[in-house]
């Protein structure tokens, strides 16, 4: 199986830490201070490697705090090929607070990304021989809304696949190109169809009419605690996860691509590989902070879950 590629084009200093209670004003000490290389692609790439799978990462990192990046990911020993970029990589930091359980993000917008600096991650792209690319995460201020556009017409002139995992503007533009896989939340699913979707059948109605449209082959729609959803032209699978004690939703997202895109790559079941992206994810959340899900977790938690789906086949088809 080839590597799967990650691209990351908008990169964060992942750190976090704990305090007793937040106030304002007042200095906020904390404890447990933590620091991991993230940004979606990057977490998609540390997953894929922590399930047993092989990822390249690709990336742009600059600036006073790139070094910095680069050095928290090189630890994590997983191939990359870095883009350059004048400005400085953001730094994203998320607190726990003890006292009441709540956390606390802190995201950046990201560096100002120059015309040449996002053209060469489309050049280091083409050079690459791979059957699948995850492209994962924000655009960064100054990156062109028709950035994954771009990316899935290269994807598909490779005859590769392309998973996304963002939002907007950025997320629309680009299945107007078309893309294999999709992964957005709820409140990015309600504004890419522009309307409320806590209802269950406005939810399988809208994915299905994004299936039908030719846009995407495959919609998981997740939905925290309420579970995830997954689309296909002749499947509807809905999947509530396992009962678990729930530290913390960072990170749970990317496990969930992760999981599912090394699961589809090996060439498991879609609905299998649903499962244990499904795993995947609740696996995160059993973590304080930025850490993503670990192995032994996700097998466990996927045992449970295999047996659970609720299967339907050729649903409404017109």
């Amino acid at each position: 199986m080839k590597a799967i590629v990650t691209l990351t084009i908008n990169p964060a200093i992942d750190g976090a830490a704990e305090t007793e209670r937040i106030q304002p004003i007042r200095k906020n000490r904390t404890s447990h201070e933590r620091y991991y290389p993230g940004g979606g692609g990057i977490n998609v790439a540390r997953v894929i490697e922590e399930l047993g799978g092989k990822a390249l990462a690709v990336y742009l990192t600059g600036g006073v705090t790139g070094p910095l990046f680069d050095g928290l990911f090189e630890r994590t020993g997983i191939p990359a090929r870095r883009i350059p970029v004048e400005d400085d990589t953001r730094i994203s930091h998320v607190v726990f607070e003890r006292s009441t359980g709540l956390e606390y993000r802190f995201v950046p917008e990201g560096p100002n990304i120059q015309e040449p600096e996002w053209r060469a991650s489309l050049e280091v792209l083409d050079s690459l021989d791979f059957d699948f690319l995850v492209a994962s995460g924000s655009l960064p201020p100054a990156g062109p809304l028709d950035f994954y556009p771009m990316v899935a017409e290269l994807v598909r002139n490779k005859g590769a696949k392309l998973v996304l995992d963002t939002s907007g503007a950025a997320l629309q533009r680009a299945l107007d190109r078309g893309v294999f896989m999709i992964k957005p939340n709820l409140g990015e699913f309600e504004a890419l169809v522009r309307k409320s979707a806590y209802d269950v059948s406005v939810q399988e109605r809208e994915v299905q009419g994004l299936i039908r449209s030719g846009a995407v082959e495959i919609v998981a729609l997740t939905m925290g605690r309420s579970g995830a959803l997954l689309a296909t032209k002749d499947m509807l699978v809905r999947l509530a996860p396992p009962p678990v004690e729930a530290k913390s939703a960072v990170g749970a997202g990317d496990s969930f691509v992760g999981a599912m895109t090394l699961a589809l790559a090996r060439g498991r079941d879609v609905r299998d590989a649903f499962a244990y992206a499904v795993a995947a994810g609740t696996a995160a959340t059993l973590s304080v902070g930025t850490e993503l899900c670990k192995r032994p977790e996700v097998e466990r938690l996927y045992s449970l879950l295999r047996n659970g789906l609720t299967f339907r086949k050729d649903i409404d088809r017109p």
